[in-house]
């Protein structure tokens, strides 16, 4: 099922999360394991991130340097299968526009349609570590409302070769990113509100947020949306922490920021035991406050361990 048709139809809040595809040279039940013991939580959908393939050059003989792929992880396409093989859940893959051309990306949406599964996340993704500012592949979309725009022309039967005569139409339900504290790049929240207006515009369906960890910021943010004209469902994204290299690494790499409560917890806090203790009690606090606001579905980034996951699940579902 489509996830804005899951939206539509639910009588209260719904669970999703999002989980990490496998390292390279990880097995498939490595994934499994990660997902298993959240699923008696009936999750409607489940994320399937990705990320940038990353290089590093090591210097061979004479000199020469030679360009090898490290943190690779194995495509959405097959682990979206696998996913709903085994759950019987819906899974939505990330597109993202770094490191695809569009015909890569064409080829990656018709073997989706193939497979039957229904749903994808559109983002531009992040630029590479060795890169200052985001470099999209050559004929690659450079934004993500150009994937948007490639994902619906295919809804509509429109591939790149244009004399393509009785094209299959594809029937994906498109969810695009917001950001409740801005994206970092964006020049004003303004700004950052018309770039998303735009995608919702050319048939982005629905908006699952970055992660936050003050729901007043949220509740902020689909207030301005709406003010703006748009008026998707809006999907709160909730991240426990769990360890103390989190609480450093959070606010560096997503450009977030914790309340002053939940900074003074994490203070507290010698071990990384003691860091999920507090990951778990402020996300239950904040999903039990945005339950009773009526959101249409609590997403869980789980960046490859759902325990806190669970035991928030636990608590509010």
């Amino acid at each position: 099922m489509k996830v804005i048709d899951t939206l539509n139809k639910a009588k209260d809040t719904v669970l999703s999360f999002e989980i990490l595809p496998p390292l390279k040279g990880k097995g498939i039940n490595s994934l499994y394991q990660g997902i298993d013991p959240i699923m008696e939580f009936n999750p409607r959908f489940v994320n399937v991130t990705y990320h940038r393939e990353e290089y590093i050059y090591k210097k061979r003989e004479k000199g020469y340097l030679e360009k090898v792929s490290i943190r690779k992880r194995p495509g959405t396409v097959g682990i979206c299968a696998a996913i709903m093989n085994k759950y019987d859940v819906e899974a939505v893959p990330h597109l993202i526009c770094g490191g695809f051309s569009k015909e890569e990306t064409e080829n990656a949406l018709i073997d989706l349609n193939f497979l039957g599964i229904q749903n994808v996340l559109a983002l531009r993704g992040d630029a590479r570590k060795a890169e200052t500012s985001f470099m999209p592949e050559d004929n690659g979309n450079k934004y993500a409302s150009e994937l948007v725009q490639q994902v619906v022309n295919m809804n509509q039967g429109k591939y790149l070769e244009e004399e393509m005569k009785d094209a299959n139409k594809t029937n994906f339900c498109i969810g695009v990113a917001g950001y409740p504290e801005k994206h970092f790049e964006a020049m004003s929240l303004k700004a950052d509100l018309k770039n998303l207006k735009r995608k919702i515009e050319l048939g982005a369906e629905y908006i699952v947020t970055q992660m936050f960890f003050d729901n007043a910021k949220y509740f902020d943010f689909v207030d301005r949306c709406r003010k703006h004209g748009i008026d998707v469902p809006i999907i709160p994204g909730i991240k426990p922490i769990t360890s103390l290299k989190q609480i450093q690494f959070i606010p560096k790499t997503f450009h977030i920021s914790f309340p002053e409560d939940l900074s003074d917890a994490l203070e507290g806090c010698k071990t990384d035991l003691d860091v999920a203790k507090v990951g778990i009690e402020w996300g239950i606090q904040q999903s039990q406050e945005l339950k009773a606001e009526g959101v249409p579905c609590l997403h869980y980034y789980t960046m490859g361990t759902s325990e806190s996951a669970r035991k928030i699940a636990a608590h509010v579902f």
